[in-house]
């Protein structure tokens, strides 16, 4: 049985200027040298946006005079906060203005920066040094210290939730493998392994899987418990352990948290309204199975047929025949291509046919032929295909390759 989500948690956004397009300067004529670094705004984060200037040594420059006249050559800086430019040898101030700065003003400056024919010269440009904080007036210290605050917080916000990214990313693997425990079993042991054994090999593979899962996310969960994609998760894997109890305590949580949540996501409601309907199914509280699985549907009704195909599956897994029929007339009318759930409709029903003593024919129940029938018509040579045509022949019914329902 697939359960497919795939969410990620958002990083928290750090703090930067903003960055504007430039145009890169001509390159010189003459002999040159290179030189390139980056810019580091005063929070310690890269600088992007913005650019680069070389003003000769010796010329004015500053608050009344037009940069243009010094300027010697202008970079702009990326959106990395790299810069790379190309001018004649000599000695220069080094000039950054931030995005639409005018040319008569300045960020920082440094100067005696040599360029040296055929080399290339690293200068970084660096706003978080002591010397230029301490240059700053005392409201600009005060936004900066609020800033370096805020970006801090959010970096080691940003490391837990790197982590839990790539828990959730294996989990996500690790429901893939247990829901295709059953052919990797029979891949590993061969076809020619018993069914005790299969079985077995299958159980492990799962018990396997839903550990990992469970470890993980007992772990995410205590590090970020607002998260409601952690609860889900785990839910799932308590789901997998047979651990009821503790799974619906999780999955409750999880639709605690999308309740209170400023942005709810039906994917993870759906997920566990479906999860809390597997316990109940499993656990023989079918009304309560039911509620939960049409809450499902209706939370996250492009899913409905999904949720409920699921339910049809699992009351056929735990014996509750009129459930099963219940829930597959549902997945039924929620998307009526599935085969598989006109098998569902078909088992459950058999559980009453009788048998003619007379005729040694097994008589269907109403609906029961329709519902083979129809498997037949959407899935002729499906996994179940031989098992229904011996079902249809024993009941003395022919089997028709395009089925029409008949006619009330």
């Amino acid at each position: 049985m697939k359960r497919n989500l795939s969410l990620w948690l958002g990083l928290l956004g750090i703090a930067l200027l903003p960055a504007f397009a430039q145009t890169p300067a001509p390159p010189p004529t003459g002999p040159t040298g290179t030189i390139h670094g980056h810019v580091t705004n005063p929070t310690g984060a890269s600088q992007s946006g913005g650019t680069i200037s070389l003003i000769k040594v010796g010329m004015a420059s500053g608050p009344g005079l037009a940069g243009s006249k010094e300027d010697k050559g202008t970079f702009p800086v990326d959106a990395n906060g790299d810069y790379k430019g190309q001018a004649a040898p000599g000695s220069y101030s080094i000039v950054y203005r931030s995005p639409g700065m005018p040319e008569d003003k300045q960020a920082d400056k440094i100067d005696n920066v040599k360029i040296v024919e055929g080399q290339d010269v690293l200068q970084d440009v660096d706003m978080s040094r002591q010397a230029y904080i301490d240059a700053l007036p005392p409201e600009q210290k005060k936004q900066l210290e609020d800033l370096r605050k805020h970006n801090s917080e959010a970096l080691k916000a940003n490391e837990v939730i790197k982590s839990l990214n790539a828990d959730l990313k294996l989990v996500t693997q690790d429901i893939k493998d247990a829901d295709s425990a059953h052919a990797t079993a029979v891949s590993t042991l061969g076809d020619k392994a018993s069914k005790a054994d299969i079985e077995a090999k299958e159980a492990e593979i799962k018990t396997a899987k839903y550990t990992e899962i469970e470890t993980l996310m007992l772990k995410d969960t205590a590090a970020k418990p607002d998260a409601s994609i952690l609860w889900a998760q785990l839910g799932q894997a308590q789901v997998g352990l047979k651990k009821y109890d503790a799974a619906e305590a999780t999955y409750k949580k999880a639709l605690d948290l999308e309740t209170t949540s400023k942005k709810p996501n039906i994917s993870i409601q759906g997920l566990s309204n479906s999860g809390l309907g597997e316990i109940y199914a499993r656990t023989g509280k079918i009304p309560e199975a039911n509620a939960a699985y049409d809450a499902a549907a209706k939370i996250n009704p492009t899913q409905a047929a999904f949720y409920l195909k699921n339910e049809a599956v699992i009351f056929f897994q735990t014996n509750q025949g009129d459930a099963q029929v219940a829930a597959a007339n549902e997945a039924i009318a929620a998307d009526p291509t599935q085969a598989l759930v006109y098998y569902l409709k078909g088992q459950g029903l058999i559980q009453k046919a009788t048998f003619d003593a007379k005729t040694q024919r097994i008589i269907l129940p109403p609906g029961c032929a329709e519902a083979y029938q129809k498997y037949l018509d959407l899935a002729p040579t499906g996994p179940y295909a031989a098992e229904v045509k011996g079902i249809l022949d024993q009941a003395g019914q022919k089997v028709v390759t395009t089925y029409k329902a008949p006619k009330k």
